[in-house]
């Protein structure tokens, strides 16, 4: 049977036999010169929908293709690991200096490229579009591939204000094939893709966002820091993963308490000297069992396929940030977890950074909808993946029988639910007698102080005592009042005055609460999330080689240790040399001759010439 030039090219160059789901499409749609918006979840394998056609067209004599990629290490890696399987590419970025960018772009000139990465700000330059039309000129400019794309978008997590001049990809080379990718945009935020790229003639291929492997837990924030460690504990031990925290006061003090803890761990924020955060970040792509305690600031583009966990310490700004930082974590497939804590004051910092924020209030009012979301996200009682998959607008299709996953906390340890109704009128009635009684507003604990009837200093200085309101909430738990207020703040049934002390205020949405109009779900408290389950495998066992023999797992450490000493060598992370996946089949299948080593996964013709004879000879000890 014969196969397509496509085919070939990625069981040649990359060594895999087939396409994964909607790739072979998206590869010759844009190869016959289509454009493409491309979503994918994280670990799908985007960067082949862009590469396979890429090296295709410059077979055809159409000339080179230009990734725009917004950071300096995803350049580094991906144009590493273009060089091992054999692919000329290149990129140009504030790394270089003077001459050795003069030697890219003279390579370019010369046609000797395959892709050539560049970020927004490069490409959108007087000089940068010089070479792009020297290139158009002579037939030469093969395809612009757009990563990362959401960042295009008002609406998306990571707005970046220099996407937005990539309209000039449109305007000037309007023949030349466009594609946007993405693993993360909800329906709005890819309208407004689509809208600023000009794409409107583009062919949408929307993948499945579910990663079945991943397993969702979302639980109320007692004492976050102890949490955590608890889990990475019980669960995770010695594993890689990737702790989220909103402020890098936070990261640099939780880094030093994993660290305390016995724990690997990094820091990794905006505040760092760049060299520090790079140095950081190469670390946590090349040692094993390593914590990058981060801001949002890291991660895009971070391609480790064995990170085990991903953990928020504080709340995201909306869903997409939330998938997509959670989707950072098993990308080989095998068993990881997104793990996140959230309590009321995190849905006050993000409801008044929204409401204090320069925008109109368009943006404002879209950007509450998604905090709302996140929130019954959260607060949700059903199936995570369900709601999850739900938001971005995919109908869960449960595998066996029944409607939920399996693979998260609420279907796992199902939780209670009860109309909290009451108790929400009585905190808004509080938060009206307090108002009435002094002219003055105040913040949280001190309403919460009145509704329980606890007699603190405040309360007596101020009088609240008398307030009809007093002691009405005591059988109450604070942690339940915090609850029904997370809820009301996030339905904007509460306002938070950041400039006046984080006090509280009733809105015009008040007043449905308390007619009825809206009613106010509490979730029921369940066990600590991963109590009494055991971890899923040894924390220093490769997921990969977790099947392997006795000798086939000696084979695999041996395999590991000399990729290792090659990545070192190379400068480039493991994986990007082997997957673990292809190092365990090679374990697995002992093979004695470059030909029965050829038909492993994984390893394409450029990979088996240089490494092949050293792969024999390490499986042969």
């Amino acid at each position: 049977m014969s196969t397509s030039p496509t085919q070939e090219i990625l069981r040649q160059v990359f060594g895999y036999e087939s396409f994964r789901g909607p790739q072979q499409a998206i590869v010759e749609h844009v190869l016959a010169g289509g454009d493409a918006l491309v979503l994918m979840p994280t670990g799908g394998g985007k960067s082949l929908c862009y590469q396979v056609p890429a090296i295709a067209r410059q077979r055809l004599g159409l000339g080179t293709s230009i990734v725009v990629s917004p950071l300096i290490s995803l350049m580094h890696d991906q144009v590493g690991a273009l060089h091992e399987a054999g692919v000329e590419a290149a990129y140009l970025n504030s790394s270089l200096d003077a001459d050795e960018a003069m030697q890219v772009e003279r390579r370019l000139l010369r046609g000797e490229l395959t892709l050539l990465y560049a970020a927004p700000e490069r490409l959108t330059t007087p000089r940068f579009l010089a070479l792009l039309d020297t290139l158009d000129q002579r037939g030469q400019l093969a395809l612009f591939a757009i990563d990362e794309a959401h960042c295009v978008s008002q609406w998306g997590h990571d707005f970046r204000p220099e996407y937005r001049l990539l309209t000039v990809l449109h305007e000037r080379y309007a023949h030349v094939p466009r594609m946007a990718l993405t693993a993360t945009a909800d329906a709005l935020t890819r309208a407004d893709i689509v809208e600023r790229l000009q794409l409107e003639g583009a062919q949408h291929f929307i993948s499945s966002f579910d990663r079945p492997n991943i397993r969702y837990t979302i639980v109320e924030k007692k004492d976050g820091l102890v949490q955590l460690l608890r889990f990475i504990e019980r669960e995770h031990p010695q594993e890689a993963g990737i702790v989220y925290c909103q402020s890098r006061r936070r990261v640099e003090e939780v880094a030093q308490a994993l660290c305390k803890a016995g724990l690997t761990a990094l820091p990794y924020h905006a505040g760092l000297d760049s060299a520090i955060r790079q140095t950081h970040q190469n670390r946590f792509l090349r040692e094993e069992g390593l914590v990058m305690v981060a801001t949002i600031a890291f991660g895009m583009g971070i391609d480790r396929p064995d990170v085990r966990f991903v953990a928020h310490l504080d709340m995201p700004k909306n869903i997409e940030g939330y998938y997509q930082e959670t989707g950072r974590a098993g990308r080989d497939g095998a068993p990881a977890d997104a793990w996140m804590v959230y309590g009321l004051q995190d849905v006050i910092n993000q409801r008044r950074m929204i409401d204090e924020s320069p925008a109109d209030e368009s943006f404002k009012q879209a950007m509450r909808g998604k905090l709302e979301a996140l929130l019954a996200l959260a607060e949700a009682t059903d199936c995570r993946r369900v709601r999850l998959l739900g938001y971005f607008g995919e109908q869960y299709q449960a595998p066996g029988a029944g409607e939920a996953c399996g693979n998260c906390d609420n279907c796992l340890q199902p939780p209670g639910v009860r109309d909290a109704t009451e108790l929400a009128r009585k905190l808004l009635s509080c938060i009206y007698r307090v108002q009435q009684a002094s002219g003055l507003s105040f913040g949280a604990g001190h309403i919460l102080d009145i509704l329980r009837g606890k007699a603190s200093d405040k309360v007596m200085q101020h009088g609240h005592m008398g307030l009809s309101t007093f002691g009405i909430a005591a059988s109450h738990s604070e942690s339940e009042l915090r609850a029904v207020l997370r809820q009301l703040i996030a339905l904007g049934a509460v306002a938070v005055d950041g400039q006046a002390f984080n006090t509280l205020h009733l809105t015009a949405g008040s007043r449905d609460v308390l007619k009825g109009g809206v009613q106010v779900n509490l979730r029921e408290s369940v066990a600590a999330a991963g109590s009494g389950r055991a971890r899923r495998r040894a924390p220093t066992a490769s997921a990969a080689a977790a099947q392997l023999d006795a000798q086939a797992q000696i084979r695999f450490i041996n395999l590991k240790a000399w990729r290792a000493e090659v990545a070192s060598q190379h400068n480039l992370p493991a994986y990007l040399i082997f997957h673990d996946a292809t190092l365990a089949a090679i374990a697995q299948s002992a093979p004695q001759s470059l030909d029965a080593l050829s038909g492993i996964s994984g390893l394409g013709a450029k990979k088996l010439q240089a490494y092949g004879a050293e792969v024999l000879r390490v499986v042969a000890c």
